[in-house]
């Protein structure tokens, strides 16, 4: 992969020159945008690597440009706002961003989700149609045509909820899902709440984490969802 460009998307100017002279030093390219509507003609004219997005944006609200970069563009979005509230980043989650940092934020933790973005954008590209039927993550193997799941070469056996929620957890490897989302995905509604997704989630654990009280693959988002955690750098999707 060449040098990354990334699409910084604020309308502060301070943080936009402080992000964007972070990126610089860590040798990557950038292009920045004060608006909404300049953010969406950035992301077709330019198709960045990864957008970093305010949402308090002068013409237009940031979860209204992340719903219109969806219609054609998964390109990760990473949300850094001073909205702090569950709800705001369970409405942009939702609507498609990929990772969501609150301000005031960690310039070392920014860089980190960055990684981790970039990681996914090079693991898709990367991937071959023969891969197409396994997935490996550390010592996570899932054999989508056989429909089994090994750790550490060992079969582990799962209920078909468990299973599906596996499986949608490594499609979406390093982003966060919400509830809502996983409840969609997985029953095709909302009927059966957030509480029986606790309790699958917690069964799934138990069978593929080593300590589930200290994961390593399943990563809990209090009030908003879980994301599957990618384990070592040479794992890639398949």
């Amino acid at each position: 992969m060449n040098k990354p460009m990334i699409l910084v998307v604020e309308d502060d100017k301070a943080v936009r020159n402080l992000i964007a002279t972070t990126l610089e030093t860590q040798g990557y390219l950038y292009h920045t945008a004060a608006t909404g509507e300049a953010s969406i003609l950035e992301v077709a004219s330019n198709q960045p690597d990864v957008i970093i997005l305010d949402l308090g944006l002068p013409d237009m609200d940031g979860v209204d440009v992340i719903r219109k970069v969806r219609t054609w563009s998964n390109t990760p979005i990473i949300v850094v706002s001073a909205r702090s509230e569950d709800k705001d980043k369970i409405d942009a989650l939702d609507a498609g961003a990929d990772d969501y940092l609150t301000k005031p934020f960690s310039v070392d933790e920014l860089l980190a989700r960055l990684r981790v973005s970039l990681r996914r954008v090079r693991y898709d590209r990367e991937r071959l149609p023969r891969d197409s039927t396994v997935f490996t993550n550390g010592d996570l193997r899932i054999d989508y045509a056989a429909g089994t799941v090994r750790m550490g070469g060992e079969e582990i056996h799962l209920t078909p909820i468990e299973y599906k929620l596996l499986c949608l957890l490594a499609k979406n490897v390093g982003k966060v899902l919400t509830h809502n989302y996983i409840l969609h995905e997985i029953w095709g509604d909302y009927s059966s709440g957030v509480s029986a997704l606790r309790v699958f989630m917690a069964t799934l654990r138990k069978k593929i984490e080593k300590t589930p009280s200290r994961p390593k693959y399943i990563q809990t988002h209090i009030g908003i969802g879980y994301q599957m955690l990618r384990v070592c750098g040479d794992s890639k999707p398949g």
